[in-house]
């Protein structure tokens, strides 16, 4: 009797145990992402007079109705920052910008995008007319260093 009572509990345990593993289909009940992206071209010798372009994908197709595309620039001594404003939608996927910048010196332009539960916020540094020492210091400071040390990461 005791060899029978051992047998029946071992059996209801492997049907609990059974009964919590995942299904074989479990991925496709969570939501899958898919991620946007944006390609920011710059005008090789900015002056503002030609717009920069936001090229918008996702799942590999152009994104022409984004949910929204603001653009936010500022200058890297902190001297000039732009509140965000929305690009213009050029269709086919593609966005465009534009600002006159008279000062020279290192910007930043950081495009505020999203689509369909995805946002991102790529920031791109960029010249406009010559840089300073300084602003080639700032710059070369957030060029990632290339010696294979990699102590300071987590």
């Amino acid at each position: 009797m005791k060899n029978r009572t051992k047998y029946i509990g071992l059996i209801l345990i492997c049907m609990m145990l059974g009964a919590c593993s995942p299904k074989e289909d479990a991925a496709g009940l969570y939501s899958q992402e898919s991620p946007l992206q944006a390609d920011i071209t710059m005008p090789e010798a900015f002056s503002g007079s030609e717009p920069i372009k936001i090229a918008l994908t996702q799942n590999s197709q152009a994104v022409d109705d984004a949910d929204f595309v603001h653009v936010e620039i500022w200058k890297g001594d902190g001297s000039f920052h732009d509140q965000m404003e929305e690009a213009d939608n050029a269709g086919d996927g593609n966005y465009t910008f534009s600002k006159k910048l008279t000062e020279d010196g290192l910007y930043y332009i950081k495009v505020h995008a999203a689509n369909n539960g995805s946002t991102i916020m790529p920031t791109l540094p960029f010249a406009v007319g010559e840089l300073s020492k300084a602003d080639v210091e700032a710059l070369n400071a957030q060029t990632p260093d290339d010696s294979g040390n990699h102590d300071s990461h987590h």
